[in-house]
């Protein structure tokens, strides 16, 4: 069994969770099938027990022990970062904390538009909008020689329930970060990032394979089965012509 999910049955056999009385009668139906599915969603569970700020930490840890994305002395910048999640994951595997002596010490930088509650190991930049340039010359400032090796975004758009435009908003999103790469991501680094199935899916894959030698789409087990949502995953990123960056 893959090291990940072994964590999350370790720690279900931990503690038992008691659900009963959570449900509020204010609640509509549908609150009422979502709250119940979520109190019973093992990741959920988990991220308690290990204390992760939320499920997402488990789709990180297993996209990183299969696909070797993390490891120690890495500078990563991890984009829409609330909670927190995911930077935790990345200080741990890149040792940002400096706890194992042997191993050379990484740093993470996650910034947000929503308020981060601090963590041991990671610098927060938030409220900050990645797409603004002036969050990027901060981003610059903050990382360690200017640059990141590993760009980390499970960003996602406020909802509208309009499934094109979100999925839209959502690519976007994700070119924003191809446009920044010239400047963050050090040639031969690495990016992962989150995107919904649509019509501008390929359009920003396309894109990748001009940017990036190796391209995968990568859909975690602790992703939800009726979710649309799958990570795109590009390694060994070749810097566009034109970028006068060393």
């Amino acid at each position: 069994m893959a090291g990940y999910l072994k964590l999350v049955c370790a720690a279900l056999q931990r503690q038992s969770f008691h659900t009963a009385g959570c449900y509020s009668k204010s609640r509509t139906g549908a609150e009422h099938l979502w709250l119940k599915r979520h109190l019973k969603d093992p990741f959920v569970k988990a991220a308690k027990v290990e204390s992760y700020r939320c499920r997402s930490a488990f789709k990180l840890l297993e996209m990183n022990e299969r696909h070797r994305i993390l490891w120690p002395g890495l500078r990563v910048l991890d984009c829409g970062a609330a909670p927190g999640a995911w930077s935790q994951v990345a200080v741990q595997s890149v040792n940002a904390t400096g706890r194992d002596p042997s191993s050379p010490v990484g740093f993470v930088l996650g910034v947000d538009l929503l308020h981060i509650t601090p963590l041991e190991g990671a610098t927060f930049l938030c409220p900050a909008d990645v797409t603004d340039p002036k969050t990027l010359q901060k981003i610059l400032e903050l990382l360690p020689g200017g640059r990141a090796d590993v760009i980390l975004s499970d960003m996602a758009p406020n909802a509208t329930g309009i499934r094109d435009l979100d999925h839209d908003r959502l690519i976007s999103l994700c070119l924003s970060l191809l446009d920044m790469a010239p400047d963050v991501l050090h040639p031969g680094g690495t990016l992962l990032c989150k995107t919904w199935a649509g019509s501008q899916s390929q359009q920003f894959q396309k894109r990748l394979t001009e940017e990036f030698q190796n391209t995968r789409i990568v859909k975690p087990e602790a992703s939800r089965k009726e979710s649309s949502e799958v990570y795109l995953l590009a390694k060994q990123y070749r810097r566009r012509k034109g970028s006068v960056k060393p």
